[in-house]
Parts: structure tokens; sequence; C-alpha cells
């Protein structure tokens, strides 16, 4: 999911008539100065963070005077919130508070279903609320195709206790804000605390909104960065994989920064996990050793081997990392020896200068772990393959041990290298990629082993020469799969006339700094 700030989420708010504070972001002190000149009374200025509890790690100040606000927003601005960056703070009008609410709508995944939750007490600790005063919490399931009806929301508002012109207004506002939730493709927004100020006025003070990742391309206006539901502002290698992500979805691509900043001797491993209990029970053997996760990636649901490719090649951009551990699920229904091409690819190119153990369980694993054997040659550091039998602590013991003997290589170069072809055919793919055979290379092959390894069956012999059964539209649309057969069979079985070039944007401006 992505989160939005409080700013953001207000706007949306407004959008649909619920009212808000008066006031707006501020991303300089001298702007909060200004807003707090046009509001004119006392404000409350806001970090801009994704953390609960900001009031106590000292995110959320007062001002009686704009100076005060400039001073105060210059702060935060500059020294960040208890490990937080702020680029943003919220400067609004002081509420005067009388009594507070909650709202929220979220999207159930047992009733699959939207249900609206209501309580006559806001704050903190809903939860608590709900145990203590069951009757002071409502909630009622909405039909997805009727929406929420005026009666439903005042009847929920009832149930509380709360009457009369504040039950009709409350119920109001609960309608806008499923109107919110469902114009916005929300997985949740929350009002916390709906507040009735000393003017008797309803005002949404807080709010909290998540945009469903997979509808973030339907609503370009809330300029999301990352559809993650991060903590803190993406990092640059985040933003990287991100771009990568956000536009394939055949399979998953999570890439998460746990660590930044290290050198290598600190004890930083690259994680490379499939599938989620088994990605969290292999980071859990790594730390038994004594080591820390620099990232977490996730590439699992069958992914490409381009896909994997390109989170190896992320993972490996992080320069500081002392080995790389790839385990997740030992029962993987994907054949392994797709992730292993993309691992090989990945580790070929740049190349690999930290020891590796990669445990491949699933389907066709055996072929994976050979594929991996056959690089060894090719990469400076160590790597050892392992399969579904081989335990996550194992696979943990062999990457200390080979992290403990390794011996950093005197030469950084590749010797993956591809000469100009002279005879070049080529096609595009649906990742941008572009795929080339050297068809003078081609020709002199005695096994054509691209044709028998080409998973979608696209290739043909044409005189001799691997070209296209498909129109090129139809393999950038994607019936070429990015396998990577073409080349890293090619490599170490065929002539070396097969190539493909998977870009990744940003990633060699981020090695270069």
């Amino acid at each position: 999911m992505a989160r939005l700030h409080e700013h953001q989420g207000k706007a949306l708010l407004k959008q649909l008539k619920i009212p808000i504070p008066q006031g707006g972001p501020a991303k300089s002190s001298q702007e909060a100065k200004r807003i707090a000149l046009e509001i004119g009374k006392p404000v409350v200025i806001k970090a801009q963070i994704w953390s609960t509890g900001r009031a106590s790690l000292g995110g959320i100040c007062f001002a009686d005077s704009p100076e005060l606000a400039e001073n105060l927003a210059e702060e935060l601005l500059e020294s960040g919130v208890e490990g937080f960056l702020v680029n943003t703070v919220l400067v609004e009008e002081r509420v005067a508070i009388e009594r507070e609410f909650f709202a929220s709508i979220i999207i159930d995944d047992q009733s699959k279903s939207p249900v609206i939750i209501f309580s006559s007490h806001g704050g903190t600790g809903i939860e608590e609320i709900a145990k203590e005063q069951p009757q002071a919490v409502q909630q009622h399931i909405i039909d997805i195709q009727l929406g929420l009806r005026d009666f439903e929301a005042r009847d929920m508002v009832r149930r509380t206790g709360i009457q009369g012109k504040l039950q009709l207004s409350i119920g109001a506002i609960l309608v806008k804000l499923y109107q919110c939730a469902r114009k916005f493709d929300a997985r949740s927004v929350e009002i916390n605390p709906l507040a009735l100020t000393s003017e008797g006025k309803l005002v949404a003070v807080d709010c909290r909104i998540t945009i469903d990742d997979y509808a973030v391309y339907r609503q370009p206006e809330l300029d999301i960065e990352v559809a993650r539901e991060f903590d803190r502002p993406p990092s640059e290698l985040e933003r990287i994989a991100w771009e990568i992500e956000k536009n394939d979805y055949r399979g998953t691509f999570y890439f998460i920064q746990m660590e930044d900043g290290f050198s290598k001797g600190e004890g930083m491993i690259g994680f490379h996990g499939a599938g989620g209990g088994g990605s969290m029970m292999s980071m859990d053997a790594v730390m038994a050793r004594g080591y820390k996760i620099a990232n977490f990636v996730d590439t699992s649901g069958n992914p490409p081997a381009s896909k994997v490719y390109r989170a190896a090649k992320i993972i490996l951009a992080q320069s500081g990392i002392d080995g790389y551990f790839a385990s997740g699920s030992g029962v993987a229904s994907q054949e392994q020896f797709h992730s292993a091409r993309g691992l090989v690819k990945a580790f070929m190119e740049e190349p690999l200068r930290v020891p590796a153990v990669i445990r491949l369980g699933g389907n066709a694993e055996d072929r994976a772990i050979v594929i991996l054997e056959r690089a060894q040659s090719f990469v400076p550091a160590k790597i050892e393959g392992y399969g579904k039998d081989d335990s996550p602590d194992f696979c943990a013991e062999r990457l200390e041990s080979l992290i403990n003997t390794h011996k950093p290589s005197n030469s950084d170069a590749s010797s993956f290298i591809h000469t100009e072809a002279i005879t070049p055919y080529t096609f595009p793919t649906v990742t941008n990629g572009k795929v080339t055979f050297d068809h003078a290379a081609c020709s002199t092959c005695e096994t054509k082993i691209c044709i028998e390894t080409c998973v979608p069956g696209i290739l043909k012999l044409e005189n001799e020469v691997p070209v296209l059964n498909i129109s090129e539209d139809e393999a950038a649309k994607g019936k070429c799969i990015e396998c990577l057969a073409c080349e890293i069979e090619c490599w170490f079985d065929g002539n070396r006339g097969g190539r493909i070039e998977l870009p990744i944007p940003g990633l060699e401006e981020y090695q270069a700094k």
C-alpha cells in the first residue's frame, strides 16, 4: 500500500467537503511563517513523517506567533524527528477541541468488503476503547454496489449514543469519508480525531490514508513516488527498484533497504528471499550468526528471470555488503532455473565480489544448482547452491564459513563480456529489453542450444541461425518472457552469440556516486 502524508490526505478530504483546519504544507521555514501569517492565530506545526506518536517524538509543536512558527519549522526541517528525515511540515490553525470521535474505512479481507468503523471516543487506543466500552464502537459492512447510505451512517452513530443534529452532521461526514475512499482507491482512510470544536463545528484534525498500490496508476495526481508503506522517505535504491516493479506484474519484486551508509567488515548481508515465511526463517538464520540484514528482497510468485536479475543487480549495488544470501520457500512451485539464470547473469556482469550462498528449493532445483555451479569459473567470489533439503540454518552456516575464508580478488573486471555483433539480429522485450543474436557466431554454433532451451518456444532456425517465429510486436508485448536462456545457456553450451540487455534506470548513476 502507498501511504499518504497527513497534508496529502487532508487535501483529499477537502475535495469531498470534509472540514479540515485552515493551513497548508511548508517545505521551508519562510513558507511556514507565511502560512502562519495568513492564518492569523495560534498554529500547530506537524512534521510530515509516517509514524504514530509524533507528539511524543517531538514532531508536533505549537506556536503563538509567525516568528515562533518559523523557528520551530526550521528546527524540524533541519534536525528531523528521532531518526526520521523531515522535508515537509504542516502548519495549521490550533483547534479548540470539545470532544473527539474516531472514523475509519478499511477493506476487510474476511468480509471481502469495505467496512466503516465509528467510535464516539477518539484519540489513541481505539482497540482498548472497543474492549472496555463496546457500545462506543460500531461498524458496518458496506455494500459495494450501493455504497454507504445516509440512514446507515446515521444508524451507526445513533448506536453509539449520539443524538440530534450532531448525529446528522457526523453521519453526513461518514458518507463523504466512504466517497473519498472509493474515489481515490484507498485501502484505508482514518480520521482520528474527528473533533467537535468549541464553536460547535466538526473538523478532521488528523487523518491517515493508504492507497491500493495496484491502483496508483489511476491516481497520478496524488504524485505517489513509491507505492510502499514506508515509515520514512524512500531511499534512492528503493526508488530504482520501484521503477522496475510498478509496470511489471509478473511475480513479485519487493525491495526495502534496512540499512544504509555501511562499509565492508560490518557484517552486512544482501538478502534475497522468495516467499514470506521462508524468507523470515532465512533472515533469522543469518542474524542468529551475528550478521545484519542490509536489505530485504522478495522475488516470488513465479517472477521472470529478468526480474530476479534486476533484483540481484540492485542488491549488489550496495558496495558495503560482506555476503549475498538467497533463501526463501523450500517448496516453491516456480521453476528454479529461471531464478538461477537471473542470478548468474547479475553475478557474472557485476561481477560478484562477495561470497554467495543460494538456496533454490522447488521445481527443477537440481538444474538450477548446476546453472549456479557453472558460473563459478567466471566470478571472483565463491558461490554455493543448495536445495529444499538443505535448511536455512545450514545455508547460513555455509555463508559464515565462506565469509571467514574469503579473500578479495585483485581484479574486478567482468569476464562476461560480449563483443560487438558482426551480423546482429535483434528484437525488443516487454520491459524495454533487447535480445541480440550475432548470426555470424550462431551460424557456426553446433548445439543451437537457444532453440532447445527457449522456454516460450518463440525461436526457430532459419538458414541455421535463430530468428523469431512470432512477430517483433508479439515479442515486445510479452511473448518473450525474458527467460535469459538465449544468453546464459548460449554462453555455457553454445557459441556465445546470444545476449539480452535489460535496463535498470538510475542504477549506473547510483553506483557512480
